[in-house]
């Protein structure tokens, strides 16, 4: 008997007995009816183009260790898990029953050498039928395959008497929608420390999520130690505040390991003050100014502290240069982020440079400056080689400052303004990843985070002829309120797009700005409503009839928070236990197929 798990909500199948839920889900799962399979020790049996794989053998390793070490009890179920004796008393069927054991993974890996970078296929099938005594994977790469474990890594479970089972017979064909689905982590604002760098690692392979947007330093910090400017680190908050080389290839590593990504930004040349103005205080305009909106024509940031690349400055290109091949040495992904978001005009009256570059004009605009940096720096980005792809924020093309002419083979990051501008970038020919603002961003709801802010002090008046204060919404921040599991889920971010347009959009992110988090909340802020983005990215928000899915994801999501935390990561908690324990108790609807 078939099930999708695109099939319409509460339809009734032989899948409503099985516990088993996993998040993603697949694209396509099909559970038999013929009973429990015991599983005992399972070898990992590899084809031989990848028999020696260290990070697919570590990964099956990993696995299986968290199988049996967990056994996994599935905590937000439909039904009652189906009693299965691994000890059964003889009988006329004991010999059936006996073989009802898988014992082994048999993994067919297509091209063992196809290297972790933007496109890789990351397909797999998976099946396990009730005599085979094995468990079948088939890959067109290893990081497919590293997929296939994790998705196995959820459907083995407790039996309820100290051994393993799976539920039923399984067959999963699978592949994401997209290939870009990422986080984006900010070390700049606030020090992230390694071991909780590799913990949203670990929370992104149990996604599915494959890229690490690593938002490295700000005009804040520079925590990056630098072989060519070993002066730069001044500028980190503090000696134990730094990452060595020797971490950045941890990570590199820790990540590849698990099929992720790891994608370097260094934010240029916009919020760029820590680190830079070590060098040369020239090459960093209005490093020393006012910054507040408070006094508009003193206005130098959209947060404190100031500071932006001079432009003009011939020796800014020279710097830039060497810090960019540097770090393009010590990161091994194709695509390198070089920010441009959020120029400040105000800035670069603070610099002698630009402003008699204007007087030499009076034509002159700020779109002429824009158009300056890109270029003279996007050569220098391209001289890293023909492999590299370049990443930047939207604004260096949408903003009231942006330049006129920016090369279509760069990947605009979309934050702002939702689907106008995702259809606005697409219409005109750039490949997009979404990070809506109204929707991806994980740190907004949290109120404003700088201090002696007239606008909070204000008391409710129970006038209802005076509205109640709620500063740029509910939560209080620019990007208000606190963006919910469903608020991401729900995103359909290609709606009214034409089929060319919506090939140019290459997946999602969800960034975490770090103004409010530290070691103490990253965890929590990104999880478990980042795994929410994963399954919508992997294999979207609706069934096979076109309707959204988000009930039917509440107790997906509900057992996967309980799963990444059982792994080590510190995902919040969503719901009070007893909608856990309760499934679609806590329902909004008293009809539980609503589809909200």
């Amino acid at each position: 008997m078939k099930f999708s798990l695109f099939g319409v909500l509460g339809l009734l199948t032989a899948a409503t007995a099985v516990k088993v839920n996993p998040l993603p889900a697949p694209r396509n799962i099909t559970w038999g009816s013929s009973g429990p399979i015991a599983v005992k020790q399972l070898s990992l049996h590899s084809s031989s183009n990848v028999v020696s794989h260290d990070d697919l053998n570590s990964a099956w390793e990993r696995a299986w260790s968290a199988i049996t070490t967990l056994h996994w009890v599935p905590a937000a179920t439909e039904a009652p898990i189906p009693h299965f004796d691994p000890f059964p008393t003889p009988s006329a069927n004991a010999k059936r029953d006996a073989s009802a054991a898988i014992h082994s993974v048999h993994l067919s890996v297509a091209n063992g050498d196809a290297d972790l970078q933007h496109g890789v296929d990351e397909s797999y099938t998976l099946e396990v039928t009730k005599t085979s005594g094995r468990v079948n994977i088939k890959a067109k790469t290893v990081w497919g395959a590293m997929h296939a474990f994790t998705t196995l890594q959820q459907l083995i479970i407790s039996d309820g008497h100290g051994g393993l089972i799976l539920e039923q017979p399984v067959k999963i064909t699978d592949a994401p929608l997209y290939p870009y689905r990422g986080i984006m982590l900010d070390s700049g604002r606030n020090f992230i420390s390694l071991p909780k760098i590799l913990e949203q690692i670990d929370g992104m392979a149990l996604s599915k999520l494959n890229v690490l947007h690593w938002h490295i330093d700000d005009a804040q910090s520079w925590p990056i130690q630098m072989q060519t400017y070993p002066e730069m680190v001044k500028d980190a908050y503090s000696p134990r505040e730094v990452y060595t080389k020797a971490d950045i290839r941890r990570v590199i590593a820790y990540a590849r390991a698990r099929a992720v990504r790891v994608i370097p930004e260094v934010d240029m040349p916009g919020h760029s003050s820590s680190g830079w103005q070590q060098i040369d205080p020239e090459i960093v305009a209005c490093s020393n100014s006012w910054w507040s909106n408070d006094n508009w024509p003193l206005h130098t940031a959209v947060e404190p502290n100031p500071g932006q690349l001079d432009i003009i400055y011939n020796k800014t290109y020279d710097v830039v240069r060497n810090v960019y091949n540097e770090l393009s040495g010590i990161f091994t992904d194709n695509w390198f982020h070089v920010g441009a978001d959020e120029l400040q005009p105000g800035c670069y009256n603070f610099s002698t440079h630009v402003t008699e570059w204007f007087a030499e004009d009076p034509s002159r605009t700020y779109n002429d400056l824009a158009q300056v940096w890109v270029d003279k720096a996007i050569p220098i980005f391209r001289d890293a080689g023909k492999h590299r792809r370049i990443m930047m924020w939207e604004d260096i093309f949408l903003s009231t400052e942006a330049a006129h002419d920016v090369p279509k083979d760069i990947v605009l990051q979309s934050w702002n303004n939702g689907l106008g501008n995702i259809d606005n970038l697409t219409a005109h020919g750039y490949d997009v990843v979404v990070s809506s603002s109204d929707f991806l961003y994980l740190d907004c709801g949290k109120g404003g985070f700088v201090t002696n802010d007239p606008r909070y002090d204000v008391m409710s008046n129970p006038d209802a002829n005076t509205p109640n204060f709620n500063y740029q919404g509910p939560g209080g921040s620019w990007c208000a309120p606190y963006k919910t599991w469903q608020r991401i889920y729900d995103y359909d971010f290609t709606t009214n797009l034409t089929d060319a347009q919506a090939k140019h959009v290459l997946g999602a992110e969800a960034p975490l700005w770090s103004e409010q988090v530290d070691d103490v909340t990253i965890s929590s802020s990104f999880w478990p409503r980042a795994s929410a983005l994963g399954e919508l990215v992997w294999s979207g928000n609706r069934n096979a009839a076109g309707q959204k899915r988000t009930t039917e994801l509440t107790q997906r999501l509900l057992n996967f928070r309980e799963y990444l935390v059982a792994n080590g990561v510190m995902a919040t908690a969503l719901v009070p236990k007893y909608c856990l324990q309760h499934p679609h108790a806590c329902d909004f609807y008293y009809n539980q197929t609503a589809i909200v």
